[in-house]
């Protein structure tokens, strides 16, 4: 009974050991060849470090559809959401009583005029006999003072003439800037003020757009720095721009300005970055998120993600395949992601080839079968 015993705690150990070798070490013993694992090659490489921030699309210029006088709109001459060009009539007000007040303006331009014909011509004569000695001073200066005041007259009613005029010019509502033009907040025969709170219309250039962001003050720094040629120019300073729907935008964009201002409590600079809007994507208020480059990074290492797991303590750790074909496990440091890659500055050597697929068959210390992904997808 006792040596029965015994030949089963034999059995239970060598069944734990067999368990604690693994899958490679299975392999060995039942006489199967290392497992295949598809690694990629990696080399250093000089890469654009970047930052994601959020922001929301505005438009370069807008401007709001008033009127500047009092009256009744009469006619809408445009289409709601097209594109409109400055100078082009968009309302129009009920002109009647202007044009009654530009014909009254000219009466009494024409009143001066004759007004300043006849003194002028008085103080003519009185200059005249006033030479002659027959006229006095005093009616000479009276003449001259009354030709002066209807030149003065004069003047002014061309001035009313002028504001009247100006104001019949204003009855047809124009488009100060060319954009696209939203909906009419008002319709024919609605009453509207000068200067009313409410706009006709909103227009708005959005080709291009303006995206304003916040960012950190210490990483507009290392841009800035990389921008004028510090130690770590920055070759690629292109903004590039993802879209709500996480699709990434076909143009690219430039940083235009920056508020002159840290916000103290925060910490945070705001930048306005411009992008072009030929088809019309970028609409104002849509929400977006930004990638704009901080500093050029050198001898990093682009590993595919699929290649990067995390151990125990949540690190990131990497498979390589060294020279003897066994797996290495190496503990990585990342700096950020860049698409379907991690950027590791530390970890990796030149040359070293990253298991991206294959784990479930292998484990560190177990040989393997390398095959590149060029290999395994020819396969395929």
């Amino acid at each position: 009974m006792t040596q029965m015993i015994d030949l089963s705690r034999r059995g239970f150990r060598f069944l734990a050991l067999v368990l604690a070798a693994g899958p490679a070490s299975l392999a060995a013993q039942e006489g199967r060849p290392p497992a295949a694992v598809t690694v990629v090659e990696v080399q250093p490489e000089t890469v654009t470090l970047t930052s994601t921030l959020p922001g929301r699309v505005a438009a370069s210029a807008e401007a709001e559809v008033r009127p500047q006088v009092n009256g009744i709109i009469i006619e809408r001459l445009f289409q709601e959401g097209a594109s409109v060009s400055e100078g082009d009539v968009l309302f129009r007000i009920d002109d009647a009583s202007y044009r009654a007040a530009v014909a009254q303006a000219r009466a009494s331009v024409s009143q001066a005029e004759a007004e300043r014909k006849r003194a002028s011509t008085e103080a003519d004569r009185l200059i005249a006999l006033q030479q002659r000695n027959v006229a006095s001073e005093q009616a000479l200066d009276e003449a001259t003072s009354a030709r002066d005041s209807a030149a003065a007259a004069l003047e002014v009613a061309r001035a009313a003439l002028r504001a009247a005029e100006i104001e019949l010019e204003r009855t047809t509502i124009r488009a100060r800037l060319s954009g696209e033009i939203g909906l009419a907040q008002t319709s024919p025969g609605a009453l509207v003020t000068a200067s009313q709170a409410a706009p006709l219309a909103v227009i708005r250039n959005i080709d291009p757009v303006y995206v304003d962001v916040t960012q950190s003050a210490a990483d507009l720094m290392r841009w800035r720095r990389g921008k004028d040629g510090g130690t770590r120019k920055i070759r690629d300073d292109t903004v590039r721009l993802t879209l709500a729907d996480g699709s990434v935008y076909d143009g690219t964009g430039k940083l235009t300005a920056a508020e002159p201002n840290v916000h103290p409590q925060t910490g945070v600079v705001t930048l306005r970055l411009e992008f072009p809007n030929d088809d019309k994507l970028l609409l104002p208020g849509m929400y977006v998120q930004v990638e704009v480059p901080v500093e050029e990074a050198d001898d990093v290492y682009l590993v595919p993600q699929e290649g990067v797991t995390r151990d125990r303590r949540g690190r990131p750790v990497a498979w390589t395949v060294s020279d003897e074909n066994v797996i290495e496990e190496r503990a990585l440091t990342i700096l950020q992601d860049m698409g379907s890659s991690w950027v590791v500055s530390d970890g990796l050597a030149p040359g070293d080839r990253v298991v991206v697929a294959g784990f479930q068959k292998a484990a560190p210390g177990a040989p393997v079968t390398p095959e590149t992904q060029a290999e395994t997808e020819a396969s395929e």
